[in-house]
């Protein structure tokens, strides 16, 4: 088995809208080791992370974050761990869309 160190994903979602961050290669294994969330904007935001294991549609019992406050210019790390099957896909939103979010961690295939 290999191990790759890395960024997993990057994303400035629209406002209000659930976007992808990150979905698992086929044949691989992902952990999550680190969520970075970043408000650009001159206002608090609120946002929200979710894990849809195998692609599932979104839905209440997903949310690992749910209307998270970051403050203006705020950063918000998250130290998870989780880990990720094949398919499984990492969904984040911002109220405001000024929110950046970035996932680091390590695919295992």
């Amino acid at each position: 088995m290999a191990t790759a160190y890395k960024v997993l994903g990057q994303a400035y979602p629209t406002a209000a809208t659930a976007t992808t961050l990150y979905t698992v290669p086929s044949s691989t294994q992902t952990v999550v080791s680190t969520i970075q969330i970043t408000n650009q904007g001159a206002s608090t935001d609120k946002i929200r992370i979710a894990v849809r294991p195998a692609g599932a549609s979104l839905s209440s019992q997903h949310y690992i974050a749910y209307d998270t406050s970051v403050i203006s210019s705020g950063v918000f790390s998250l130290q998870l761990g989780i880990t990720l099957a094949t398919t499984d896909v990492l969904t984040v939103q911002s109220l405001q869309g000024n929110t950046s979010f970035s996932a680091f961690g390590s695919e295992i295939s």
